[in-house]
């Protein structure tokens, strides 16, 4: 396989783990950027550039350490006391927003076809279980496979709702609630979401980049997925701006806007995001049972088992609910990460000695 297929196998697999339940939904652009207004371009601006690098970081790491899990990067990174410490609450976010993923697509499966919660929930744990049993290369592909279609609606309906806006581009401002967003600072918020991007994409980043043939292969594509996620950031914003008063009263924004457009085209995208947010979940889930256990074993099997049992019956406490708790806290364990990559890229610039 050449590096250049490798790299766009990467970036769409670091796509899929990130645009789960929260991006694809909306839920995540409303509640970080769009209810900044105008200023939410420029805190997307800068979230997407800091998601790059760090991402770009992270996949050389694992490359370089041949990483099988976060740990040893991690400790790498902060030593044994503290790194054991950012290991652990790593792991509990990591299943902790696996857990958010099938929240969500108990919702999407309701929203979207008036599936019962509870059983959508069901389905998308079942999938997950049958997938994560499968080889990891394989995995790699099955989340890389969705990502081209999740781009193509977003720009049908983004492009739709922006060039039809019921909230014209200068009336924005007037619309959007900055009491609503985590922080109410734009800059903080761009910042943070860096940090959730990070943090919730490190692990599976540490065990692409270890899986590369080339060390240009694992750059690459972390950079090539960034670059993807600010594409998804920029279009997502801007249809929602561009119906920001019936947005903020929706629990799947994008889903509203794509039923606007056609009812066709809002059931395409409910299929879509279903299989973004099962990607999530599979790539959440992988990194987090292979830090406890080896991979495929019988006490990976169980761990499984047990894990998505346990996730499933979490997953009541509801999806909205899940993300306001979760989420902002998450991005600050990235933000600690992120600091230790860039630390790193420093120190190697100018350094005579690379460090691993």
């Amino acid at each position: 396989m050449s590096y250049r297929r490798e790299s766009m196998m990467i970036g769409f697999a670091y796509t899929g783990v990130i645009v789960g339940a929260g991006f694809s939904t909306g839920q995540e652009i409303l509640q970080f950027f769009t209810n900044y207004g105008t200023w939410s371009y420029a805190a997307i601006i800068l979230s997407a550039l800091i998601i790059m690098f760090v991402g770009r970081q992270a996949a050389k790491l694992g490359y370089r350490l041949k990483a099988d899990s976060h740990e040893e990067p991690i400790n790498t990174m902060f030593g044994d006391m503290i790194g054991k410490t950012i290991d652990y609450i790593l792991v509990f976010f990591l299943y902790g927003i696996s857990v958010i993923m099938l929240a969500g697509a108990g919702s999407a499966f309701y929203e979207s076809f008036g599936v019962s919660p509870w059983l959508g929930s069901l389905i998308m744990m079942i999938a997950v279980f049958i997938t994560l049993l499968l080889d990891f290369n394989k995995i790699v592909v099955v989340l890389g496979a969705v990502t081209p279609f999740l781009v193509a609606f977003i720009l049908i309906v983004a492009a739709v709702n922006i060039f039809n806006p019921t909230v014209t581009f200068s009336e924005v401002n007037q619309y959007a609630q900055a009491d609503r967003t985590p922080s109410g600072s734009w800059l903080w918020d761009a910042l943070t979401y860096s940090g959730l991007t990070l943090a919730t994409a490190f692990s599976f980043l540490s065990i692409m980049g270890s899986e590369a043939t080339k060390h240009k292969a694992a750059r690459r594509g972390a950079l090539v997925g960034g670059m993807i996620i600010l594409l998804l950031m920029v279009l997502i914003n801007g249809g929602m701006l561009a119906n920001l008063d019936a947005a903020n009263h929706a629990a799947l924004p994008t889903l509203l806007l794509a039923d606007a457009v056609h009812p066709v085209i809002g059931t395409g995208l409910s299929v879509v995001m279903l299989l973004v947010i099962y990607n999530t979940a599979v790539g959440l889930m992988y990194p987090f049972l292979t830090r406890f256990t080896v991979a495929y074993s019988k006490k990976y099997t169980i761990m499984l088992i047990i894990g998505l049992l346990f996730g499933y019956a979490l997953s009541f406490v509801g999806f909205v609910d899940l993300v306001n708790i979760f989420y902002p806290i998450f991005g600050y364990i990235g933000l600690f990460i992120g600091a230790g990559l860039t630390i790193r890229w420093v120190a190697n610039k100018f350094s005579k000695k690379q460090l691993v």
